[in-house]
């Protein structure tokens, strides 16, 4: 049952009420245990990002899941988008595999 990435779902809902939401738990691509939920890719689609560049939506977003970062949350890879960016798109970029610890 996925807690984390249901808190992370939660969190992200209520503050950016997204056009779309797509949050994937990535940490099997990493070196952690089964059933981790500490790397996760966030596809964000939203009216708060009009007007603000790419580094102040990401640290809005690490703002609002501050309270999750460092524990449990590990690493998180942010694609946020406007309206506008997200229909000139064909859906978010793929995550590039994992070079640390024991996967390299």
């Amino acid at each position: 049952m996925p807690v984390v990435q249901d808190q992370v779902e939660q969190r992200l809902t209520e503050h950016f009420s997204p056009l779309f939401a797509e949050i994937v738990n990535e940490s099997h691509m990493h070196s952690v245990p089964p059933g981790s939920e500490s790397h996760f890719k966030v596809t964000l689609v939203s009216h708060a990002f009009e007007g603000l560049r790419l580094v102040k939506r990401h640290q809005e977003v690490y703002r609002i899941l501050q309270p999750l970062m460092g524990a449990p949350i590990h690493a998180l890879a942010l694609h946020t988008y406007t309206e506008n960016e997200w229909s000139e798109r064909s859906g978010s970029p793929d995550s590039p595999n994992c070079m640390g610890g024991s996967k390299g």
